[in-house]
């Protein structure tokens, strides 16, 4: 028995997700490269591999260290999938990093290659020019993408394409179509630019979990979802699933209950925090759809039900639920592992807190 509040994985559900989003690629003719830093976890990435997924995505170097020493000498490909400032000791990571599997670099500067080039030497290392397609958080214009590619190249960089990410397709409404839209118009255009400065760009990577519903084959040769396995409130909200595509709950205990109003033992520090504008509440609970979380603190989650809910509807003190996080990317790097089913046994989460 283990005590709530914890993450528990339903792995049927976990198993579907990734099997749907395999064949969604399959249909279109493109790779799955998943980001691994929703789960952070082994025994998730090597059944994303069992897949037919090509590799993986990480977002530190951290990150990737520890999947290459989870998955020994079965590691993958790794994508570092944002631009790095390197230091002497993140370089020498880099290095080391590189012998012991294909690694795969991001840059959206002239700076940033220079230091790629004068740090890491002739370490083997694959790199592609990161294009805003909308987010603008980092990635260079579209037009700018050849002229960064060709000044890579002539540091002696191994430049083989471009990637993005459509960040901005998490809103409501049209949201998750434009911005599959604006990611196809932004890779076709960097990919011309790399063509127009005599590189090819075999690698036109984008993608996130809310667009690959709308992915377009004819521009894209992978996509990098990372929440699609576990799906969350944010992605039910969107429309990117459905309740029954829900593979990761808060397993809590109900420790208060007035009328219509109820009060968990999980909140910030199992859930995380994030809450967007446009979601409807802190999270969801699995089995009661109406119902809202609408305040958290630290190891509480106060949840409102309807007002004209049925007595017998509202969990009573000592009752266990299922909450989902908003967002799951946070709440798995706040475990050290998730519960498997009811089956008693835990998978760790072997790259929490690897944020360098």
């Amino acid at each position: 028995m283990t005590d709530t509040p914890y993450l528990r994985i339903d792995v049927e559900c976990l198993d579907r997700n990734i099997a749907a989003v395999a064949h969604r690629a399959d249909e279109l003719g493109l790779t799955v490269r998943p980001h691994a830093k929703t789960h952070k976890c082994a025994a998730i990435a090597r059944r994303q591999l069992d897949a037919g997924a090509a590799g993986l995505t990480v977002a530190t170097i951290g990150e990737a260290e520890a999947f290459a020493d989870a998955l020994g000498p079965a590691a993958p490909d790794l994508f570092i999938a944002y631009p790095l400032w390197l230091t002497d000791h993140k370089s020498a990571r880099l290095r080391a990093l590189a012998d012991r599997a294909r690694m795969r670099l991001a840059i959206d500067s002239v700076a940033g290659a220079r230091q790629l080039a004068d740090r890491l030497g002739d370490a083997d290392v694959e790199v592609v020019v990161e294009v805003d397609s909308g987010q603008h958080r980092t990635g260079v214009a579209p037009d700018d993408a050849g002229e960064l590619a060709r000044q890579a190249t002539d540091l002696g960089l191994q430049v083989i394409g471009v990637f993005t990410f459509p960040g901005h397709g998490y809103g409501p409404g049209d949201a998750r179509r434009e911005a599959a839209g604006d990611e196809a118009q932004a890779l076709t255009r960097a990919a011309e630019r790399l063509q127009d400065n005599g590189i090819d760009p075999v690698v036109r990577s984008g993608g996130s979990t809310p667009t690959i519903g709308f992915a377009s084959s004819g521009v894209l040769t992978e996509i990098r979802p990372g929440v699609y396995p576990f799906n969350d409130a944010q992605q039910l909200e969107l429309g990117s699933c459905t309740a029954d595509d829900i593979a990761l709950t808060a397993i809590a205990t109900v420790v208060h209950r007035s009328g219509t109003r109820i009060v968990t033992d999980a909140g910030s520090k199992i859930l995380g925090a994030d809450r967007p504008a446009w979601t409807s509440g802190f999270g969801r609970l699995r089995h009661a759809p109406d119902a809202r979380v609408t305040s958290l603190s630290e190891h509480h989650a106060v949840i409102e039900f309807p007002a004209d809910s049925p007595t017998d509807a509202i969990p009573d003190v000592g009752s266990t639920v299922a909450m989902v996080p908003n967002h799951v990317c946070t709440a798995v790097n706040l475990v050290d592992e998730l519960v498997v089913s009811d089956s008693g046994t835990a998978w760790p989460v072997v790259a929490r807190g690897a944020n360098s």
